[in-house]
């Protein structure tokens, strides 16, 4: 398989990391969110999804891991605005 080297290839592809995960985790994120330790919480589940999101992207193209970081604001932070939270 070929590695991916498309900015617009690597988003896409670390939005469906980042959704799948959101999908099966939703009381983590809840609780993260709420108790501001969203990070802790999910700390093997993101593990597990920047491997696998290096593991398809050419090591050359995203080398600071930054479109699997904007996948995890845009769906884990941004889409819970909704809960309260003394962050926010």
């Amino acid at each position: 398989m070929a590695l991916i080297n498309s900015r617009e290839a690597a988003l896409r592809l670390a939005r469906t990391i980042i959704s799948d995960i959101a999908l099966y985790n939703r009381e983590k994120i809840l609780n993260g969110i709420k108790n501001d330790n969203i990070f802790d919480l999910l700390e093997k589940e993101l593990a597990e999804g920047l491997a696998l999101y290096k593991s398809r992207i050419d090591p050359a193209f995203d080398r600071k891991n930054s479109l699997y970081n904007k996948a995890i604001v845009d769906i884990l932070i941004k889409r819970s605005g909704d809960i309260k939270s003394e962050i926010w």
